[in-house]
């Protein structure tokens, strides 16, 4: 790998939102790597149960750092002697403002530091699918890297959007300005143990307590968390792809309605009722409509602009990141779909069993995480993973997000 790459396995890198849903995989995919100083950047109330089991093998490799990135001063020392930043670490505020303050503030402050060390090789953003506007493009078009981003975001009301879109252009405009080595990554809906929301928004929603299933025959633009966090370290470290932007979805992408299938055949069974777009968007245009006419007293919360984003149907490519970088979904849709609803299964008994049988069961200890039996609760349109997101803790991005 040495070969194609701007690093040695002796340089320094820095993992922002290390203890996130795709940022242990990251880590674990390093030291698989064979890097042998791998820093961790971990909040101060982060649960590291699942990084700790990560590292473990390799703990004289890894350095974990917990800090604030809104500081300037505690940016300095994360990055202080680092070659290469994975940013995985973001914000998932409900308002606009929180969400700006805990995506761009941080990455900038990140990227002065980084830009004042000096050693800087490349910094490797990781974005999300949540920043594409598909308002103007046809169904069953092709959204690559070069389909143009959200620019309306009042209208599209969703502050994970608005706030990935920001981080991107200033990565961009340090890129242009002060000439940082920079590549952005936009990961699909990332999936596979760990993950929060079960069922991907662009499959559907039971906001209103029954699955509106919507997606119907689209493509989903999955992306298994292993082969998506080996995505994420190949952009970030192989040679000849500075100012790039790739977009990261698998191979063999199932439709919304063949995953549903096999979530009912696997995991467990439920009623759900398919909502053809055409029919959705019209709903979506009237609460648009109503939401302007009670001049805001009822959110826009479902509206043109995010219906399009999730359900009008795309077709995906990840040509440019294959060809690129070299990067190959090594866990085929089959294999990882079969060890996702294993883990769904698992986690569904230990419910059900902990609901009938309580006085058998220790209380989980600080920090452990529980899971519902429900889908998506509550969650409304959907915000992408970064994220996503599932780039950090207690993030709205872990779909199946985000990143």
């Amino acid at each position: 790998m040495e070969n194609n790459s701007i690093v040695t396995g002796d340089d320094l890198l820095l993992v922002t939102g290390a203890n996130g849903f795709i940022g242990a995989k990251v880590v674990g995919t390093l030291l698989e790597y064979g890097f042998s100083r791998v820093r961790c950047f971990v909040r101060p109330t982060s649960n590291l149960s699942t990084l700790n089991k990560i590292i473990q093998p390799d703990k004289g490799r890894v350095e974990l750092l917990s800090g604030n990135l809104l500081s300037r001063d505690f940016c300095r020392q994360a990055t202080e002697g680092v070659s290469v930043i994975f940013h995985l670490a973001a914000g998932m505020e409900k308002s606009f403002a929180g969400s700006f303050l805990n995506s761009v503030v941080t990455t900038r402050n990140l990227l002065d530091a980084a830009m004042e060390d000096g050693k800087l090789k490349r910094f490797l953003n990781v974005s999300s699918f949540a920043v594409y506007s598909t308002l103007e493009m046809r169904r069953g078009q092709l959204l690559d890297e070069t389909c143009p981003v959200e620019s309306e975001h009042v209208e599209r009301h969703d502050p994970y959007c608005f706030a990935k879109v920001k981080q991107d252009e200033i990565v961009v405009q340090y890129g242009r300005e002060r000439k940082l080595p920079y590549v952005i990554v936009r990961p699909g809906a990332v999936y596979g143990p760990g993950v929060r929301q079960r069922i991907t928004g662009r499959v559907g929603i039971d906001t209103f307590g029954l699955f509106l299933h919507l997606g119907g025959s689209n493509q989903i633009p999955l992306t298994y968390v292993d082969n998506c966090a080996e995505a994420i370290v190949l952009a970030g470290i192989s040679k000849g792809v500075e100012g790039e932007v790739f977009n990261i979805v698998d191979d063999d992408l199932p439709t919304s309605r063949a995953f549903l299938r096999l979530y009912k055949r696997n995991v467990r069974a439920f009623k759900s009722i398919y909502l053809p777009y055409r029919l959705f968007y019209l709903l979506c245009c009237l609460w648009e409509k109503y939401s302007r006419w009670s001049r805001g007293q009822l959110p826009p919360a479902f509206n043109r602009r995010r219906c399009s984003a999730y359900w009008k149907g795309n077709r995906y490519s990840n040509r440019k990141l294959k060809e690129l970088t070299g990067w190959n979904p090594r866990v085929p849709f089959g294999e990882a779909s079969k060890r996702y609803f294993e883990y769904l299964t698992r986690i569904i008994h230990e419910s059900l069993r902990e609901r009938t049988a309580p006085h058998l069961n220790p209380l989980p200890a600080s920090g452990e995480r529980r899971f519902p039996l429900s889908l998506s609760k509550g969650e409304g349109l959907p915000a992408e993973a970064s994220a996503q997101a599932g780039q950090g803790e207690g993030s709205r991005g872990h779909t199946l997000s985000q990143i």
